[in-house]
């Protein structure tokens, strides 16, 4: 298995572990019972445990674009070099942004979220 796919494998543990970071954080603000309900008229969630959902929601859009270029990379035989410092970069950015994002770091965030694009970017340019 190439790094690419390798990458891909362990973006999808980091979004699962953002996933229960934000689950824990708003089971400590709202409480299980409020959560194991229909969550009608639940507010967003404030604070750490709010960061951690927008942080996670913004992983699970960037993994589906993520997903697609390394599959189309790997299936069609473009993986290389490019594509592969690529799939670093995105994965690396990721779990600093998601630490950014939890410790609440505005402009660090948005910088660190600009690499993994770029490593997006560059996957791309490898499966025109």
């Amino acid at each position: 298995m190439g790094i690419e796919l390798k990458l891909l494998v362990w973006s999808v543990a980091l979004a699962v572990i953002q996933m229960v970071v934000a689950v824990c954080g708003c089971t400590q603000e709202f409480g299980l019972p409020r959560l194991a309900g229909n969550r009608e008229g639940l507010p967003d969630a404030k604070g750490w445990a709010g960061r951690a959902q927008r942080a996670h929601r913004n992983m699970l859009e960037s993994l589906v674009l993520f997903a697609a270029l390394v599959l189309v990379a790997v299936a069609a035989q473009r993986a290389n070099s490019v594509t592969a410092l690529g799939a670093q970069l995105f994965f690396w950015a990721r779990l600093v942004y998601a630490a950014i994002y939890l410790a609440g770091i505005p402009w660090a965030r948005t910088v660190v979220w600009s690499v993994s694009v770029i490593g997006l970017v560059m996957i791309f340019s490898q499966v025109l």
